[in-house]
C-alpha cells in the first residue's frame, strides 16, 4: 500500500456538490491500493500513519502524533499512486490491485483506522473534490513494501 499522508489544518471532500468527508486538524491521507497488498500491509500503513511524529510540540519541534494532538484521518482513495510512466507518457496502473478488491481494501483501511482514531473517508471510484489547507507544508510519502 502506498499512501501520501499531509498535515492540514483542515481538509474535505465533496462528491456531486456535497461534503461527504470532513476533518478539522489532522492527515489527509491518499491511499493507494497494490496488486499484491494484503492486512499485514494494511496494519503496518495504519500503524506508521497513526504514529507517525509529525505534529510539532509546544517548542515548534516534530514530536507529537495525530493521536496525541487529538486529530483525525480523512481517507481518501488515490489508484494513482500506483501509476507507472516508466514506458511513455501515458500511465499505466497495472501494479494496482483490481476495483473491487481494491475497494474492499480500502473500506477495511477506513474501518480499522477508525478503531484507533476519528476517520472520514472520500468515496471509492467517485469524482471527488478534495480541499484542504497543508500546514507546514508537511507531506510524507509511505509505502509498505519499504517496511
Amino acid at each position: 500500500m502506498r499512501a501520501v499522508a499531509q498535515r492540514v489544518r483542515w481538509a474535505r471532500v465533496e462528491v456531486d456538490g456535497a461534503i461527504i468527508g470532513e476533518i478539522a486538524l489532522g492527515l489527509l491521507v491518499y491511499l493507494g491500493v497494490g496488486r499484491d497488498d494484503d492486512a499485514g500491509d494494511r496494519a503496518w500503513l495504519i500503524d506508521k500513519i497513526v504514529g507517525m511524529r509529525i505534529f510539532p510540540n509546544p517548542e515548534g519541534k516534530m514530536d507529537k502524533s495525530v493521536r496525541d494532538v487529538g486529530g483525525a484521518l480523512l481517507v481518501v482513495s488515490q489508484f494513482t499512486l500506483y501509476a507507472d510512466l516508466s514506458r511513455g507518457r501515458r500511465p499505466s496502473f497495472e501494479l494496482a490491485m483490481p476495483p473491487a478488491a481494491a475497494e474492499e481494501a480500502y473500506e477495511s483501511f477506513v474501518r480499522e483506522a477508525g478503531v484507533a482514531i476519528p476517520v472520514a473517508a472520500g468515496r471509492f471510484g467517485a469524482d471527488m473534490l478534495v480541499s484542504s489547507v497543508n500546514e507546514g507544508p508537511v507531506t510524507m510519502l509511505l509505502d509498505s513494501r519499504a517496511r
